[in-house]
C-alpha cells in the first residue's frame, strides 16, 4: 500500500471508530467547556467554523453562546459566526454568516451551507480534525480545502483544530502542502501548543 492508501485508510478507520465512541456526547460536552472557557479571552468578532460531518464534534452550540454573551456584554462591534461554502472553480471556501435559523442548503458534498447569506473574513477559524498530532498539524478528509484557504487568507486567521482525545496520532507526517494550525483542543483541553 502506497502513503496515499495508507492515509486513505488510517481516515476510514479514525472516522469509524469516531461514530463507534460510546460516550461521544459527553465528551462533546466537555470539548463545548473547554472551547467556550478557551474563547473568554480572545478579541476575535468573526469566526469561522464548519458544519459536523461523520460523529465530528459540533462547535456551534458553544458558538452560538459566544455570540449571545458578546450581546449582553454590549460590545460595540456584533460578533459574527460563518460557515464554509466550497468555491468550486479554485478549490477554497469562503465563510459567509451563519446564525440559528439561518436558512441552509446542501452544496456539491451534502453538507448544509447558508444560503445567500453576505461572505465574511474570519479572523480565526475553528478547524475539524480526523486526526491530530504534534506540531499542529491534522489529518483531515484529504480535500486539501483548508490548506489552499489558508495559504491565501490575507491576513491569515488564527486556526484551532478541534477533535477527540482518542483522535490523537503519534506519527503525522505533514506533506509540503499543509499547513499547521495554531492551536488544538480536545475533550481534556488544551493539546497544541504544548505550555
Amino acid at each position: 500500500m502506497d502513503k496515499s492508501q495508507q492515509k486513505k485508510a488510517l481516515r476510514a478507520q479514525l472516522v469509524q471508530r469516531r461514530l463507534a465512541m460510546p460516550d461521544r456526547l459527553r465528551r462533546g460536552e466537555m470539548l463545548q467547556r473547554v472551547m467556550r472557557i478557551w474563547l473568554v479571552n480572545r478579541s476575535d468578532t468573526v469566526i469561522g467554523a464548519y458544519w459536523p460531518i461523520k460523529g465530528e464534534f459540533d462547535p456551534l452550540p458553544a458558538l452560538h453562546r459566544w455570540k449571545e454573551d458578546g450581546e449582553l456584554l454590549d460590545e460595540p462591534q456584533l460578533r459574527r459566526i460563518g460557515l464554509p461554502v466550497v468555491d468550486k472553480v479554485r478549490g477554497t471556501l469562503k465563510f459567509h454568516a451563519w446564525f440559528p435559523g439561518c436558512p441552509m442548503e446542501e452544496d456539491a458534498f451534502g453538507i448544509p451551507k447558508p444560503k445567500e447569506t453576505e461572505v465574511i473574513v474570519p479572523t480565526l477559524l475553528f478547524v475539524p480534525c480526523v486526526g491530530y498530532g504534534f506540531g499542529g498539524y491534522r489529518l483531515g478528509y484529504g480535500g486539501g480545502f483548508y490548506d489552499r484557504t489558508l495559504s491565501e487568507l490575507d491576513p491569515k486567521p488564527y486556526t484551532v483544530g478541534l477533535g477527540f482525545t482518542q483522535d490523537f496520532l503519534m506519527d503525522v507526517e505533514p506533506q509540503p502542502h499543509d499547513v499547521p494550525l495554531d492551536a488544538i483542543l480536545n475533550d481534556q483541553g488544551v493539546v497544541w501548543p504544548i505550555r
